[in-house]
């Protein structure tokens, strides 16, 4: 039986990156990853993500510089970012991660994990089915789970959570208009946002454009609210119900981080797996690479050491970097989309030019902005004045 330092079952952002980062400090790795799985994503990469994973600027298939937000009464409102926002193809961009982890040393395998068994060895044995259905079996001395929300490996070995709240995320992925025409809302240079009950009554709608294509979604929580039915009235609000449809995909993405992340043994999840998504945005690329990243660092603390305690760094330096953030924007999901007209005041609060500057500078650098107290107080009773009803839409 093979054995290795690490098997890393899952290869979106988070596992590739977990693998990658293994890999190059000379550990033995398994990257397990199910063949031909697109996760429903729109795509959206901030500069910083760019930077910190040294991704190159040519997987980025367009750079998006406005968001626009839309009311339940069609109100718009136009974000300048002041910057760009990179928008990439999940297909293409998750292949060139995977790769990059297989060129710098890890064993790329494609197959379906099964499960993690052990025996009268230290170390567990992962098993999983390759595409013919055969059964094939690994030891490690550690494992990564990064099989996404529905994680398999937490459900396993951390079996004493209950499975995380999530929306369901469903898009239609269409080739985008040749012309530009802001009568349909549609912009190459542009991410539409649909803050509307009818898009969704819990979560949002959106039309991110990806250069040649486009990502048309929505996400809700809520049982029985028809997603094919929302995403066609996405697609006419846009212009974009003659587009052709490219490909359609759905999954779930989880509305809380686990409480735990390691099994206290040998096992840590990451990712859509350990819950690292943003409330509110449900924005996942970015915090799947770096809770990847933190779940690397802890296994290899944990090989060198051989003290299990080191996993839980995993999730200890993530919750330091982005705790608060998701803590804040949690209650912002709960409060400002919980009906229309709450909706109608979010997006007419995004015309304040204080909060669109925050707003971007925390999105791009990924922290909270704390050099302007003074706009900080202005946005504080803007807020209350909205929440009362004393401020106009």
């Amino acid at each position: 039986m093979n054995t290795f330092d690490v098997a890393v079952i899952g290869g979106g952002p988070s596992g590739a990156t977990a693998a990658n980062d293994l890999a190059q400090k000379g550990f033995s790795v398994l990257l397990l990853d199910r063949d031909g799985r697109i996760k429903p994503c729109g795509g959206a990469v901030p500069p910083i993500l760019v930077r910190e994973f040294d991704i190159p600027e040519s997987l980025l298939e367009a750079k998006v510089t406005t968001a626009r937000m839309i009311s339940p009464t069609k109100v718009k409102v136009d974000m300048p970012i002041g910057g760009w926002v990179g928008m990439v193809d999940r297909g293409t961009f998750d292949e060139w991660l995977r790769s990059r982890a297989a060129k710098n040393g890890a064993t790329r395998i494609t197959g379906k994990f099964s499960r993690v068994t052990r025996d009268d060895e230290v170390h567990p044995i992962i098993e999983f089915k390759d595409s013919k259905g055969a059964t094939h079996r690994i030891r490690t001395r550690a494992i990564i789970g990064a099989d996404g929300a529905a994680s398999n490996v937490a459900k396993q070995c951390l079996n004493d959570q209950k499975p995380l709240p999530n929306v369901f995320a469903y898009h239609e992925i269409v080739k985008s208009p040749q012309a530009i025409n802001d009568d349909i809302h549609f912009d190459p240079k542009r991410c539409d946002v649909y803050y509307q009950g009818q898009c969704s009554p819990d979560f949002y709608g959106w039309v991110f454009p990806h250069g040649e294509q486009t990502s048309v979604g929505m996400g809700t929580a809520k049982q029985g609210f028809s997603l094919r039915a929302s995403v066609s009235k996405l697609r006419a609000q846009s212009g974009l119900s003659d587009a052709e449809t490219v490909r359609t995909e759905g999954a779930p993405i989880p509305l809380k981080t686990r409480k735990r992340w390691d099994n206290g043994r040998d096992v840590v999840v990451t990712g859509d797996a350990a819950g690292a998504v943003a409330p509110a945005s449900g924005e996942g690329i970015y915090y799947a690479m770096l809770s990847g990243r933190c779940a690397g660092d802890a296994v290899a603390e944990f090989l060198a050491t051989n003290d299990a305690r080191a996993l839980k760094l995993a999730r200890k330096h993530f919750m330091r970097l982005h705790g608060r953030v998701f803590w804040i924007l949690g209650i912002m999901q709960r409060f400002w989309y919980s009906s229309d007209k709450r909706r109608e005041r979010f997006v007419s609060i995004c015309k304040d030019p204080d909060v669109q500057t925050l707003t971007w500078q925390a999105y791009m650098n990924k922290k909270l902005v704390r050099a302007k107290p003074v706009a900080h107080v202005r946005i504080f009773f803007k807020d209350m004045a909205h929440l009362l009803g004393l401020a106009p839409r």
